[in-house]
């Protein structure tokens, strides 16, 4: 929001998370808030520098601010239907101005640069006057560019690093200077960013450049007119898979996490991450989204990104990669930067690298089950990676790991990345069922997996409650759990399977709608988080899989109020505020919200057929 400082007008620096609207091109992503600023881009990808970082290095972090110059109201802000086109707009006295804004993603057919954002701001009513502030920053150090005019452009440049802004309007730009403009009402003002590292910079007129922005718009609706859902749900499901998309790193296939570093989990706290890389636990669930709305090239994406990813390391499985496969730098603390509403440390990179997480398996091999359940068949390379996955589960299924929630503390013997062990060897000795495997392999998957169902069994639950619980030797719960109705372990309605997610909800409740991924203060982290979205629409999709398919759609119509009219969600949200927190938008928050649309659809759809028309049953998708 604005505020008024004497004479001067200053804008907040800390845009509420929920607030910020994603702009993207499957290359790289920006953050904008509700008065027309940018206030998170890095470049050239997703996992780069940030050229604007105000959002978390501060005021002087670097910003791109076009919109009213005095305090205005927001009467409308939302995307345009299928579309990856933001329009805000704002009452600004007795005029109303309407701010258009989009990244070109499909540059292949045409001479534009690989980066190019289009604005255009026009007025309605009487001639008013609006901002424009260019102020990009470069490095730690947040450094000044290198600075040159053109005929057509501005220039600012440093390290390999090259923007061009161009205007239709002859104004007199200087980076961080901001310039009064006059808009009149037919006249709108465009400008367009462009940029490109250690090569050649390109200049677009505004003019073609707004024409690009509406080609790039028509085949996004395109796109998304080939989605297969239907419902009361289809909104959300609809922005929740192009945000997946545009989350895509188009060049290798890899699916970031979230394109921001360090929001927080806890205000003013240290729960600050940096999630700009590729789980490979995300692109499992990313198949099963996309492959539930017929969107299978995008699915066999995730899956040759998988493929391509881990064949370094196999057959182990990292937690966590880079946009081209590589291993992610350490957290690096960068002490100068004041962080999100004052939370410290700005962290880049991740240091949950390191960890042994044996729940990814069962991510991964359930996928590629996925797949061939839908007609594909798994090509050589990806059936022999996937033997190999499984044979490290039935070789490592007895040692502790880290878990999901990559805690900070011992490894454990979490119940979780059990029975995703579990299913790793059942789902391989799924695939095998039409693929060719040896006698020897398959009686020893069956063997381990045997093995480990009564290992769970035997150690994993609370037999006076008649629960599953987090841990072996432990009585507390795990949210992660949920997902026990949709892995066959036991059939979906067992007494067990509904004591424990009866449990979660009870025990593990933050209030409405939400809870916590564990006890609170359970993870060997200073301090508090916030509720866990993915886990809400986890039990969502739970509950939709055991038969309460009208608890889970009133669950999933509460939980959508938390994405506002942008339909965007982070990781968790603050019980006491409803106001999200986290990185932000979240990859896998948006993957569950789907699921557990697509399993009220078929809970829904399954309960109208009468029984002279039966249904083949279908084992629910994780």
């Amino acid at each position: 929001m604005l505020r008024r400082n004497g004479g001067s007008t200053v804008v907040n620096a800390n845009p509420a998370i929920g607030d910020l609207a994603l702009l993207g091109d499957t290359r790289t992503a920006a953050l904008a808030d509700g008065q027309g600023r940018i206030v998170w881009l890095c470049l050239p990808r997703f996992d780069g520098e940030p050229v604007f970082g105000a959002l978390i290095a501060g005021p002087g972090g670097g910003q791109f601010r076009l919109g009213p110059i005095d305090q205005a109201e927001v009467i409308d802000r939302r995307y345009r239907p299928g579309s990856t086109v933001l329009e805000t707009t704002w009452r600004v006295g007795s005029a109303e101005m309407l701010l258009t804004e989009g990244m070109i993603s499909d540059v292949t057919a045409s001479l534009l640069p690989t980066f190019c954002l289009v604005r255009r701001l026009e007025v309605r009513g009487d001639t008013t006057s609006c901002a424009l502030c260019f102020d990009p920053r470069f490095g730690i150090e947040r450094r000044e560019p290198h600075v040159r005019a053109t005929r057509t452009a501005l220039v600012c440049e440093d390290q390999g690093t090259a923007l061009s802004l161009t205007v239709d309007r002859d104004v007199a730009l200087r980076p961080g200077r901001m310039q009064r403009i006059v808009l009149e009402p037919d006249r709108p003002l465009t400008v367009v960013l462009n940029a490109t590292y250690r090569g050649p910079l390109s200049h677009v007129s505004p003019q073609a450049a707004w024409r690009a922005l509406a080609e790039d718009d028509a085949r996004w609706r395109r796109w998304s007119s080939g989605i297969k859902f239907d419902g009361p749900f289809a909104n959300a499901v609809e922005r929740s898979l192009i945000t997946l998309r545009l989350l895509t790193y188009s060049p290798s296939g890899a699916p970031v996490a979230a394109p921001t570093t360090s929001l927080p989990e806890l205000l003013g706290g240290g729960r600050n991450w940096d999630y700009r890389y590729a789980w490979p636990r995300d692109a499992s669930i990313g198949i099963g989204a996309f492959l539930g709305v017929g969107l299978a090239e995008q699915a066999r994406a995730f899956l040759y990104w998988l493929l391509h990813a881990s064949r370094l390391d196999r057959p182990r499985l990292p937690v966590l990669l880079t946009l081209h496969g590589r291993p992610a730098p350490s957290d690096r603390e960068i002490q100068q930067w004041p962080g999100y509403a004052d939370s410290r440390p700005v962290r880049f990179g991740n240091s949950a690298r390191e960890q042994h997480q044996l729940d990814g398996y069962g991510w991964v091999l359930d996928a590629m089950w996925l797949m061939v359940r839908a007609g594909y068949r798994l090509y050589g390379e990806t059936w022999r990676a996937a033997q190999a996955l499984a044979d490290l589960v039935a070789d490592r299924w007895r040692e502790p790991d880290a878990g999901l929630w990559e805690v900070r503390g011992e490894p454990a013997h979490y119940v979780h990345s059990k029975l995703m062990a579990w299913l790793a060897l059942d789902r391989a000795l799924g695939i095998a069922n039409s693929h060719k495997v040896s006698a020897k392999r398959r009686v020893r998957w069956t063997q381990e997996r045997d093995a480990l169902r009564a290992d769970i069994l035997a150690n994993g639950v609370d037999a006076d409650r008649g629960i599953f619980v987090r841990a072996y030797g432990r009585t507390d719960l795990d949210a992660a759990l949920l997902i026990l109705p949709l892995i066959g372990l036991e059939p979906p309605d067992s007494p067990r399977t509904i004591a424990t997610i009866a449990a979660i909800r009870r025990e593990l409740a933050a209030g409405g709608p939400l809870l916590y991924r564990y006890p609170p203060g359970e993870d060997g982290l200073a301090g508090r988080e916030g509720a866990f979205l993915p886990c809400s629409f986890w039990l969502a999709q739970a509950l939709a899989a055991t038969g309460a398919a009208d608890d889970a759609t009133a669950l999933l119509e509460n939980l959508t109020n938390f994405g506002g009219p942008l339909g965007l969600y982070s990781e968790e949200v603050d019980p006491t505020t409803g106001g999200l927190l986290g990185n932000y938008p979240q990859a896998l928050t948006h993957a569950t919200l789907i699921q557990a649309a697509l399993a009220i659809r078929e809970a829904t759809t399954d309960r109208a057929v009468t029984p002279a028309q039966p249904r083949t049953p279908r084992e629910p998708a994780l």
